[in-house]
């Protein structure tokens, strides 16, 4: 099992995508009232740990500079491509409705969101989502916050954790908390 510093991780907060049942990816779509609490919450939660003066990465999707902006108080912050969102392809932009209409055979395969976003025409697919997620941990030199996505969560969670990629799919993916990654084990502040 591969090891790795201390990990905070936090989900951006909810967005008006989010609230629509609208597919992301890569695309933007701004933090909801109900996403700017999520990011306060998050920014009460980690406001100790802040003080050990971690390290601070971020995704460069709008949702998680603005969630980073109000969680981190303005403790200042790297932004990594690595943590973008999966690229969900032709299903960016599309409501979870559509997506049942205009991919049954797709959507009917893939009930989970991490493998319904991997299996998208156009998509980024899985291994190399895995892949850039994997290289962004195994370049972390210490202990570490990382504000970013909640497919892109479920993944680097489940490679500290050493799961497998069903049970990553399966993994919870709340906002307004904060997931940490120490030693193989996860422990989430609410």
């Amino acid at each position: 099992m591969m090891s790795f510093p201390t990990i905070w991780f936090l989900r951006h907060g909810q967005t008006e995508w989010n609230a629509e049942l609208r597919i992301q990816g890569q695309l933007e779509s701004r933090l909801s009232p109900l996403g700017q609490s999520h990011a306060r919450q998050q920014a009460d939660l980690i406001q100790p740990i802040l003080t050990q003066s971690p390290q601070c990465f971020v995704s460069p999707l709008g949702r998680a500079q603005e969630t980073a902006g109000i969680a981190l108080a303005g403790m200042g912050f790297a932004t990594d491509p690595r943590l973008a969102e999966a690229n969900a392809g032709d299903l960016q932009g599309m409501t979870l409705p559509e997506v049942a209409l205009r991919f049954p055979d797709i959507w009917s395969a893939n009930p989970k969101h991490l493998d319904l976003f991997c299996a998208a025409p156009n998509g980024e697919g899985y291994e190399s989502f895995h892949a850039r997620i994997l290289s962004f941990m195994q370049d972390l030199t210490g202990p570490s916050v990382v504000v970013a996505h909640g497919l892109l969560g479920q993944v680097m969670r489940g490679i500290a954790l050493n799961l497998s990629r069903a049970e990553m799919a399966a993994l919870s993916n709340e906002q307004g908390c904060i997931y940490v990654l120490e030693e193989g084990r996860e422990l989430l502040l609410k």
